[in-house]
């Protein structure tokens, strides 16, 4: 359970900074070069690696060597965890508003029927 929380901390932390969800994004219509998930941004080389090792810690990218160029994918799974867990807390929150929600019409009716 731990391990799994861990993850899912490190997935949540990747996904807090816009620069990472936005190499994402580019990832997530086919493998890039770090060259080229660079390009759009601001920043050094060494900031670009930066945050792929931020990506690559919560297991949402890999990286591969092809010649001289490391190409990375993006890996869906770690992604599908989070919106899993991200489902299941929807979930028990919506139960939770929908058990206010009657406990309020309750309440409005008891008072309703006591005015008459």
């Amino acid at each position: 359970m731990v391990k799994y929380e861990e993850h899912l901390d490190a997935v949540f932390t990747a996904l807090a900074h816009p620069a990472r969800r936005a190499m994402l994004t580019r990832l997530s219509r086919g493998e890039a070069t770090v060259g080229e998930l660079a390009e759009p941004f601001d920043m050094s080389l060494p900031a670009v690696t930066k945050h792929l090792k931020v990506l690559e810690r919560a297991e949402l990218i890999s990286r591969s060597k092809n010649a001289q160029w490391r190409l990375c994918r993006l890996e869906e799974a770690p992604l599908k965890s989070a919106s899993d867990w991200i489902e299941e807390q929807r979930k028990v929150w919506d139960a939770r508003f929908d058990r206010l929600e009657n406990y309020l019409h309750t309440l409005e009716k008891g008072r309703s029927d006591g005015k008459q």
